[in-house]
């Protein structure tokens, strides 16, 4: 009997190997949209591949370079050499004219930039607007006429949970596609890489050469640029970010405008995040949005009535809980319109019409560059203004005379770019001429006073 069970078993078995079932041909669109194929073909000429190098000065090594004590001394020794630097990334084409959207990571400050299509085709590029703090860049490609391209969907209709497919050239293989879903939305503050700011978060798997790919839905749109992950061992975790798809359109505005340098709208203000022990303190029955700790008196939230100690809880109807989210909120609308801004007041809210503007430079800012004959030859400074502040990313309450390039001799006394020069000696500092007066009449041991990030930094050195 045993015998015969297995027998039974081996012949089931055979016939289950001799007479699979059959394969189906979808009849249905339900069942087609069981396959990204289609989708693909649709959105994949549209990304491309994006060679970029540039030209560095990059001094010889110090035979001193590993030593752990004299490496110091002679950090800036040898002759500067040229060094070409290559970048590989990709992009996304957003007209027919070829407008491509990417990374300031990597394009930014090329030298030579050259975008392969799908089909193989080949065009040079150069970039229109590129901003380091977004990591995006916009280029053009040279003639190009009737290119596929993304349209671009507003990002505040997407949803954790939707499908999304990531397009893009990593670790330069090829093109190649991978699937997940929208893992989470208003992201900030944990990529890795140069962009800060509000990211879509994906677990669609990225990885180096994805930089500035497409990050689409199922209908094809673009949703995001992919532009970093979080990861330890350097490979893809699952935990992508996408840069979304209405800061695009709002850069792509710009650069047809024909702006270099992407302009934000100026807030005026410093603010952080409402947790849990602020929120008991304010007066809010949850935590959420952002309180304001310091404003200038320019700010166009204080024109709009808005006071230090108010919290900001939503732009435009959309909730903010932290300061990156609401400059995002503020960016994607442009410099000339304004927004509804709700905030709360010792328990209370309300809403105003905030304009949104450019910083404005005024007071002027009196840059100067110190020359040939002065102690610290191509120090540059100027007032610490509303532009000059947002130029350097300085808090709202920055004033005095600030260093807008130390030069090669200020470097080497230890300025920064960004530096605020509140003292030498004993002569306090109101305007950049006080700089280069100060200086020329300076001998014997000097001491420099700077605000830099907030600390306070003595340097001294001998004339």
């Amino acid at each position: 009997m045993r015998w015969i069970a297995i027998s039974i078993i081996a012949i089931l078995g055979i016939a289950a190997y001799h007479f699979p079932a059959t394969a189906k041909v979808p009849q249905s669109r339900p069942e087609i949209s069981l396959t990204f194929a289609p989708l693909v073909k649709q959105a994949a000429p549209a990304v491309v591949n994006i060679y970029a190098r540039r030209v560095v000065a990059e001094r010889s090594n110090s035979p001193f370079a590993n030593d752990p004590f004299f490496r110091e001394f002679f950090r800036d020794f040898g002759q500067m050499r040229p060094r070409v630097q290559n970048s590989l990334g990709s992009g996304v084409i957003l007209s027919e004219d070829g407008i491509v959207v990417s990374n300031y990571h990597v394009v930014g400050q090329a030298t030579d930039i050259r975008v392969v299509l799908n089909d193989r085709r080949e065009f040079s590029a150069r970039v229109l607007l590129a901003d380091e703090e977004s990591d995006l860049a916009i280029l053009q490609l040279d003639e190009a006429n009737d290119m596929p391209h993304l349209s671009l969907r507003d990002s505040d209709t997407v949803e954790v949970g939707e499908l999304v497919l990531a397009i893009g050239n990593p670790f330069g293989v090829g093109q190649t596609v991978s699937s997940g879903i929208v893992s989470g939305l208003a992201r900030s503050g944990t990529a890795t890489g140069n962009g800060r700011g509000y990211f879509i978060q994906t677990d669609a798997p990225i990885n180096p050469g994805n930089s500035g790919g497409a990050l689409i839905d199922v209908n094809g749109a673009l949703i995001g640029v992919n532009t970093s992950i979080l990861t330890r061992s350097g490979g893809s975790n699952g935990i992508g970010f996408a840069i979304p798809a209405s800061l695009v359109a709002q850069f792509v505005a710009q650069a047809r405008e024909g702006l270099t340098r992407f302009a934000r709208p100026w807030a005026g203000m410093s603010g952080q995040a409402v947790d849990a022990d602020l929120s008991e303190s304010l007066g809010l029955s949850v935590p959420g949005g952002v309180v304001v700790s310091e404003l200038h008196r320019a700010s166009p939230f204080a024109e709009a009535g808005i006071e230090v100690g108010d919290v900001i809880l939503a732009v435009d109807g959309q909730p903010v809980n932290t300061p990156p989210e609401m400059i995002y909120r503020m960016a994607v609308r442009g410099i000339g319109s304004s927004v509804d801004v709700t905030f709360a007041r010792q328990g209370r809210e309300d809403t105003v019409d905030v304009a949104m503007i450019a910083p404005p430079d005024i007071p002027p800012r009196n840059e100067i560059t110190l020359g040939r004959g002065d102690l610290i030859e191509g120090l540059t400074i100027a007032r610490a203004n509303p532009a000059v502040q947002d130029e350097l990313g300085l808090p709202a309450g920055a004033e005095g005379v600030v260093v807008t390039d130390p030069g090669e001799i200020g470097a080497r006394l230890g300025l920064q770019r960004g530096d605020v020069i509140e003292a030498i000696g004993r002569v306090r500092i109101e305007a950049p001429d006080d700089v280069a007066r100060i200086l020329r009449r300076a001998s014997g041991r000097v001491g420099m006073q700077v605000l830099r990030r907030g600390q306070r930094v003595v340097l001294r050195f001998r004339v």
